[in-house]
């Protein structure tokens, strides 16, 4: 199981999307499966992963960037609802890396 750290813009995001209690469910669950999610391309080890909370599938479901630093920690970077955000841009992912490097 691994710590995992929720950035601002992380806890920003998921609390307009998800209620605690799902946001409680995803840390548990991406804290023992970190893996599981895409490695988004030019990311530099970006991954996303989607999650559908209580009442949401996947298809209707919500996205995590997130990164796996060293062997034990999992920083969340952002989360957003599908249909909202179709793509994430170079710009974006150099702004979740900067907050990154930034905590």
């Amino acid at each position: 199981m691994k710590t995992v750290i929720e950035t601002p813009t992380f806890i920003k995001t998921s609390r307009k999307i998800w209620s605690e209690e799902e946001i409680e469910d995803f840390i548990e669950y991406i804290s023992m499966n970190s893996h599981v999610g895409k490695v988004i391309t030019h990311g530099k080890g970006l991954r996303k992963i989607r999650w559908g909370g209580h009442f949401l599938g996947k298809r209707g479901a919500g996205r995590v960037i997130y990164m796996n630093i060293l062997e034990d920690k999992v920083v969340l970077l952002l989360a957003y609802k599908k249909g909202k955000k179709k793509t994430t841009t170079p710009d974006d992912l150099k702004t979740l890396l900067n907050e990154l490097n930034d905590d």
